[in-house]
């Protein structure tokens, strides 16, 4: 097994961007931003993150299933 090289750039989860842009979206319609919660270390900084995280995750499951309908609808795998 070999090191990955530095020009060699990382590999990206492929929704990872609409995650953190879902996140953010949820954290602004709080009235919140990202950066300013992931800075706090109190209860209610965490409890927004995490319901902001299972919004995300529930959102991109739904992004996933309609992916898998509509692959289904048109015969391909």
């Amino acid at each position: 097994m070999t090191a990955r090289g530095a020009d060699t750039p990382a590999m990206r989860e492929p929704l990872a961007d609409l995650e953190r842009q879902l996140i953010t979206a949820y954290l602004s319609g709080a009235g919140h931003s990202r950066e300013a919660l992931l800075a706090r270390d109190d209860d209610e900084a965490r409890a927004l993150l995490t319901a902001a995280s299972q919004y995300a995750s529930e959102k991109l499951a739904e992004v996933e299933a309609r992916s898998h309908y509509v692959h289904a609808l048109h015969g391909s795998s």
